[in-house]
């Protein structure tokens, strides 16, 4: 299932867009909220990971209806705020309360999610209190909601259960609707394991998502009590699925996520931990580990690197003299980035690799990297901790030497050429030893790197690159499908934990056939359509426009917290504001394969009185005319779209 663009609806000779003004008193309507909608869940006894900052960013505070002109949020009195749309006026109603948990020590444990909220339909919604709850409210002719059940995850069953959100819903059969949940996951469940943040210094975080099932006649007859929750299936990832989708002909389930959702019923192979005697360093071809120095100089390798279960640790020497405003470290899950910055006329080979690809996956936020230029050698060690993302799996290499033509880092040298392993750690400290005698010989005019370099200090004048900045565009995800009954179908697997780059996901509520996504394509946006699948067979990708030039300019934005679209027609990037400045909402407008120019509108959008923007929809009067809810912290924006 690639990626595959349509070359004919490329358009190299794309050139930039236009600005399309739009009279923001035509087109936008500001309501005064009656509540605002909750936002502080953060317990300050539990830190947050990066991956649950960043999921707290992404949460979208309103719930569309996508078959009918309603939505909801849940306002800080824990209490459901229906908007109903009469043309473009929207009206409120609180439809139902939602019980207030008590705080406990024991409730203080693990970090409490937003509130959520995901329709089935007209008649039905989901809503989950962010404690730990499930509650199915039946929403009447009247707009009033009735409780039709409450429900949680048992602890018996699941012994790590948290507090959960709610992704989406879907009807999978006649008789069963499926809930998408996702939860973080705790290793254990000792009491004092929040007390002791040293005892797992190596752990990272993790998410389970989970598929809860509802018989459909259950959901119109009241329920007394708390009943449990029926899972179907659960996968376990690196990160909070950042979208998520059914499709109802090949009953599938589409997770979009940073790292892939993989079974946890199989058990991981124990890494093997050589001995002592075994990293003993073992003696190459023409080399003799008795000398203690080599006559004839050679070009060192540009880096050393070694490994454990869980780890790679690299290193490059540099000057110490360095500073570390000079590097530009980029990670990725498959791909690795690393350029210095040249501050003077060093003979030193500086590392330069644009987005190399690595042999194997790797966990982008919970690597890092350091840079030691102290003690009295003239050379520092800057140094790439590498999580795996795959604990227990040994790497051959560190870049995929198939795809070193593609990543070779600096100039002519070769950098991506195959570099043994270090086994000793110890030794990754040598490698500025062997940098200083190389250096030496060039500094008395010899060629002792066997290339034909020549005599002197290389040109490393290249110019400044713009590769960098848009290499941070996007959402790096990996595409995870799974079947109503949890199986995986058999032709996902041939794609399975690769990577694309996201640039957006469809505007929630709009009604579109299939599943859509913006993928990143040098500095394009391609939109894919899912394809195919309805005689039982593999589905596809297809190419069915392009957003020119959309990952260029998205590249400037730095403060955007929504980015969708809405069918082949444009993208939509919203900015979050604050109540000190006001945000942005810009449309991109998707062009014709010909054009030479496209349209872009610009629209304020939160901020100020209105507060930041804390959710997204879209209702459609009429098929191809949707109406733009922005839910803000103090008003509802109404945008009249004019795409």
């Amino acid at each position: 299932m690639a990626f595959n663009p349509d070359r004919s609806l490329l358009n190299p000779k794309f050139e930039g867009y236009k600005l399309d003004p739009i009279s923001e008193e035509d087109v936008l309507a500001h309501h005064p909220l009656p509540s605002k909608p909750t936002q502080a869940t953060i317990s300050g006894k539990v830190p947050l990971s990066f991956q649950e900052v960043q999921s707290r960013i992404r949460h979208n505070h309103l719930s569309v209806c996508p078959n009918a002109n309603q939505a909801v949020y849940i306002d800080n009195e824990m209490r459901v705020v229906s908007i109903s749309m009469d043309g473009v006026m929207p009206s409120f109603r609180v439809i139902y309360e939602l019980p207030v948990s008590m705080q406990t020590s024991l409730s203080d444990a693990h970090q409490r999610e937003y509130p959520s909220a995901a329709y089935l339909n007209a008649d039905t919604l989901f809503v989950s209190d962010g404690h730990g709850l499930l509650f199915i409210l039946g929403i009447s002719a009247h707009g009033q909601g009735e409780l039709r059940g409450t429900y949680q995850l048992l602890k018996d069953v699941f012994p790590t259960a948290s507090p959960f959100r709610i992704h989406s819903s879907s009807q999978t059969s006649e008789d069963t609707t499926l809930v998408i949940l996702s939860m973080k996951h705790y290793e254990t469940t000792n009491d004092d394991v929040h007390d002791q943040p040293s005892a797992h210094k190596r752990s990272h975080a993790r998410f389970d998502v989970l598929a809860a099932a509802f018989k459909l006649p259950s959901l119109v007859s009241p329920s007394d009590g708390i009943l449990a929750l029926d899972i179907v299936w659960y996968r376990r990832g690196e990160d909070v699925p950042l979208y998520t989708a059914y499709h109802a002909n090949l009953k599938t389930f589409l997770l979009v996520g940073g790292s892939p959702y993989q079974r946890i019923d199989t058990t991981p192979q124990n890494p093997y931990e050589p001995s002592p005697d075994e990293m003993a360093p073992i003696p190459r071809q023409g080399e003799n580990l008795d000398e203690s120095e080599t006559p004839n100089i050679q070009k060192p390798p540009p880096y050393a690197w070694t490994q454990d279960s869980e780890e790679l640790t690299v290193a490059f020497p540099l000057p110490a003299t360095t500073p570390k405003s000079a590097f530009n470290i980029l990670f990725s899950p498959q791909t690795l980035t690393v350029l210095v910055r040249a501050e003077s006329m060093d003979l030193t080979p500086l590392p330069r690799y644009s987005a190399a690809r690595l042999w194997g996956g790797i966990s982008p936020t919970s690597s890092f990297w350091t840079w030691d230029a102290q003690g009295t050698s003239v050379y520092g060690l800057l140094t790439l901790h590498l999580e795996k993302q795959h604990a227990g799996t040994r790497w051959p290499h560190v870049f995929d030497t198939a795809a070193a033509a593609q990543s070779a880092g600096a100039g002519a040298t070769g950098d991506t050429a195959d570099v043994p392993e270090t086994l000793d750690p110890s030794e990754l400290y040598a490698i500025r030893e062997s940098l200083e005698k190389y250096t030496a010989g060039l500094r008395e005019g010899r060629d002792v790197s066997g290339l034909g370099l020549g005599s002197g200090v290389p040109s490393l004048a290249e110019g400044e690159l713009d590769d960098e900045a848009d290499a941070a565009v996007g959402f790096p995800a990996c595409l995870t499908w799974v079947n109503a009954d949890g199986s995986a179908p058999p032709w996902a697997r041939e794609s399975e934990g690769e990577v694309v780059n996201i640039l957006s996901t469809p505007l929630p509520g709009v009604q579109a056939v299939g599943i859509s996504l913006a993928v990143k394509s040098t500095v394009d946006g391609l939109l894919y359509s899912l394809l195919g699948g309805e005689d039982g067979g593999a589905p596809g990708w297809k190419h069915t426009s392009t957003l020119s030039a959309l990952a260029f300019v998205l590249a400037s934005k730095r403060d955007t917290r929504f980015i969708h679209h809405i069918s082949s027609k444009a993208v939509l990037a919203f900015e979050g504001g604050s109540s000190d400045y006001s945000g942005n909402l810009y449309i991109y407008r998707v062009n014709s394969p010909k054009d030479t120019w496209a349209k872009q509108a610009i629209l304020h959008i939160g901020g100020g009185a209105a507060g930041p923007l804390l959710g997204v929809g879209a209702m459609e009067r009429s098929p191809g005319h949707p109406l733009i809810l922005c839910l803000c912290e103090s008003e509802m924006i109404v945008l009249r779209a004019t795409l």
